[in-house]
């Protein structure tokens, strides 16, 4: 039986390694590069639609907002952490905008939990996003993948990898840990002190009066969320 990837790293995050936790990132990338050689964007990538099947592969569903490049969508639709903030501020979603959900998707992958999780998905999130910040990167995160992350989701869309540059760093990093000793260290991460996850959805966003994407300042880049 199927079950996507929020419910797969609910029953299997404590026993993951680094090493298969980077393979499913590179197995969603693989996924998503097959849409954009299409010329398409997906525009609603999160962990909702990422199906883990029999095959002990990952793929991308749910592509009712997938489309051409050149035919922008009228509305913000999506899951608000994996929105991207240039998205949420109005301006058309672009391959870099699916580049950013990736970003939130290997954050969840790393921690085991969904993003935002603790906060309401509302004006205020919005703000922030935009404002930028981001999740708390978790202990013990491969150098490397860290600072890959971290260029997924800049606020400007162009300092993003494309996809074939992300699979090509992702497969290097895959190596990197293939067989290092330093696993043993990392596949037990310790996150029981986070919060159960509460679901939720995709749906149509509308937020007036956001300025203009920006990175946070560092030692602020993380959770300080305005109200």
């Amino acid at each position: 039986m199927d079950i996507d990837l929020r419910k797969y790293l609910e029953q299997n995050h404590n026993q993951l390694a680094w090493k298969e936790k980077i393979q499913i990132v590179i197995f969603i990338i693989l996924a998503l590069s097959r849409i954009h050689r299409e010329n398409a964007i997906h525009r609603d990538l999160h962990s909702g639609n990422i199906l883990y099947k029999k095959d002990e592969r990952f793929y991308i569903s749910d592509l009712g907002f997938c489309g051409p490049a050149d035919k922008p969508l009228k509305s913000i639709y999506g899951n608000l952490p994996y929105i991207a903030p240039e998205v949420i501020i109005g301006k058309e979603q672009t391959f870099k905008s699916d580049i950013y959900s990736i970003a939130m998707l290997m954050w969840e992958i790393s921690s085991g939990q969904p993003p935002f999780i603790n906060y309401e998905h509302d004006y205020y999130l919005a703000m922030n996003i935009v404002n930028g910040i981001r999740p708390k990167i978790v202990p013990g995160t491969p150098l490397e993948y860290k600072n890959l992350m971290k260029q997924c989701w800049d606020a400007d869309p162009l300092k993003r990898p494309d996809i074939d540059t992300l699979l090509t760093k992702l497969s290097e990093i895959n190596l990197i840990h293939e067989s290092s000793e330093l696993l043993t260290q990392l596949e037990k991460l310790d996150i029981s002190n986070l919060k159960n996850y509460t679901s939720s959805s995709s749906k149509i966003h509308q937020f007036e009066n956001l300025s203009e994407p920006r990175n946070a300042m560092e030692g602020t880049i993380y959770y300080y969320i305005i109200y």
